[in-house]
């Protein structure tokens, strides 16, 4: 069970917030890197906690229906919009002002999330007061840590190393043996709707976070552009991607979620690969705006229905679990992603720091991120089942019996 569905999900939702906003302080007024590095941990942790409250909110509010399809689209289109400001507002604060102000500027957005959740939000009373699954939490974190730094480390550190694997397995055990409540009840995996949906989101996730970062790093080592710069043009992608995310409210009345992540995935991969054609002495217009456009309206079709299809069919007091494990395996791919997408595109340069060798570098990184996209889409054609569009049941009705869930599943933790 996760801590939304132990303590409550307002409770939660508040203490995320402030530990995200204090760790922010914390780390614009770090005075060496342990400190900053400490602070980044405490934001995690509080991200962490916060992100699955929120969705669970949302999940809780809206059980089914148009309702939800709007719902998730909204919370997509308003993420957009907040990573497009973020893009801009950063590069903006690192050029003119300093870094500092990156961590800073979170402190007073946390304190209005946090009037406003504090108002708008219902409190929810704890469903449990059972113990912690602890064991099953730390082996989880020091798995994938070991995984992740044994791919960065991968010249000195097999990524498959015996104790990475160890631990992984001492988890899986934790997991289906324990005596607590688990961290992840692995019956969960069964609903067909919660397996394909974190298969495709940690895909999509290791795809985004590593050609973002590579788009990045083109704009500004090959083609010579200033941060803040590099964030305005950063801007049609995220416009794209809230555009994408509008759009999936309109087509999610008439389309299953399935539908709109094969569209979505397929349409994300084509911008990726059309990255991929970058070239040392191509331009913004040339090799960026139009694959931004494209990626950035497909990545928006994806983010509402993959939540949805996630928390679909789930039993209401795992919820939290559910929303929880799709920001863990968007997070874990993320930094997989980077490892091994970044990996790739480091053996690719070699030592050369040449525009060409960067660039040939970020070029195949990007065409890999592509493949990454078009194997997502082929999970969603295997894994997710056909359906047809959502029922019309508001928030609080039920879908009449024989009717499908917007996931296309039925509503059976086991389906």
């Amino acid at each position: 069970m996760s801590s939304a569905g132990r303590y409550g999900r307002k409770r939660v939702l508040l203490l995320g917030l402030c530990l995200f906003g204090l760790a922010s302080l914390a780390g614009g007024l770090a005075q060496a890197p342990g400190h900053l590095v400490a602070a980044r941990a405490a934001q995690g942790v509080g991200a962490a906690a916060l992100a699955p409250a929120a969705l669970a909110v949302l999940a809780e509010t809206f059980p089914e229906g148009r309702a939800r399809v709007r719902a998730f689209g909204v919370w997509s289109a308003m993420n957009a919009a907040g990573g497009a400001m973020g893009v801009l507002l950063g590069g903006l604060l690192i050029e003119y002002a300093d870094w500092r102000w990156v961590r800073f500027v979170n402190v007073p957005m946390a304190a209005c999330a946090l009037a406003l959740a504090w108002r708008g939000v219902a409190d929810s009373a704890p469903a449990s007061r059972g113990r912690p699954d602890v064991l099953g939490a730390a082996l989880a974190t020091a798995g994938t840590t070991l995984l992740v730094f044994g791919i960065v480390r991968t010249d000195r550190y097999a990524w498959g190393s015996p104790v990475t694997l160890a631990t992984l397995a001492a988890f899986l055990h934790v997991e289906r043996t324990t005596a607590r409540e688990p961290l992840v009840r692995l019956g969960l995996f069964a609903n067909r709707s919660v397996a394909g949906a974190n298969a495709y989101n940690l895909l999509v996730g290791a795809a985004m976070a590593a050609s973002f970062d590579f788009v990045s790093l083109h704009l500004q080592r090959v083609l010579g552009k200033g941060p803040a710069l590099t964030g305005v043009m950063f801007l049609p992608f995220a416009l794209a991607v809230i555009a994408g995310s509008v759009l999936a409210i309109a087509l999610g009345y008439r389309f299953a979620p399935r539908t709109l992540l094969v569209a979505g995935g397929t349409l994300t991969a084509a911008g990726f690969a059309w990255f991929g054609l970058i070239s040392a002495d191509g331009g913004f217009a040339t090799d960026v705006l139009g694959p931004s456009v494209v990626a950035g309206a497909g990545f928006g079709l994806c983010l509402g229905p993959v939540v949805s299809t996630a928390t679909a069919g789930v039993a209401a007091h795992e919820v939290g679990t559910a929303s929880g494990l799709l920001n863990s395996s968007r997070q874990i791919g993320a930094s997989l992603g980077l490892a091994v997408l970044g990996t790739a595109a480091q053996h690719r340069t070699g030592e050369a720091v040449t525009p060409e060798a960067l660039d040939a570098g970020y070029a195949l990184g990007l065409r890999l991120g592509a493949m990454l996209l078009a194997a997502a889409v082929v999970v969603a054609l295997l894994v997710l089942r056909r359906s047809g569009p959502p029922a019309c049941a508001e928030p609080g009705e039920r879908a009449e019996p024989g009717e499908r869930a917007d996931d296309g599943a039925a509503v059976s933790v086991t389906d």
